[in-house]
């Protein structure tokens, strides 16, 4: 079992900054691909990065190529999410999520989720 608790969301105006934290509870945490997501309001949740144990593999969604920049922490039990250069379409619930086997663009891919903390990005 493992729990996840996502902390950093905020307001920032459109070019800014924020970084995303995901603390895991577990002593297996390193075993675990670990993604984000999001979800906007009256929209389906969205893949936006995921990472694999090692860090070896790293995949993002097409809207945040070169703006959003996935890593970890395993000593921490922690993956963070820099997110640089927001944009209003930004604006959503960004959750944690941690998969068994290996890192997945799908929400089915995941097997636990944090409870999400909201991104508000102002024009």
């Amino acid at each position: 079992q493992v729990q996840l608790v996502e902390s950093g969301g905020g307001s920032v105006q459109a070019g800014g900054s924020l970084r995303l934290s995901c603390a895991a509870s577990g002593r297996t945490f390193s075993t675990y691909a670990m993604g984000w997501f999001r979800q906007a309001p009256g929209k389906e949740r969205e893949f936006v990065a995921a990472i694999s144990w090692s860090g070896g593999r790293i995949l993002y969604a097409d809207s945040v190529k070169g703006r959003f920049a996935i890593s970890r922490a395993n000593a921490k039990n922690t993956v963070y999410l820099q997110m640089n250069s927001l944009k209003p379409e930004d604006t959503a619930v960004y959750y944690c999520a941690a998969a068994k086997v290996t890192v997945a663009v799908e929400v089915a891919g995941y097997d636990y989720w944090g409870q999400g903390t909201q991104v508000t990005v102002s024009s």
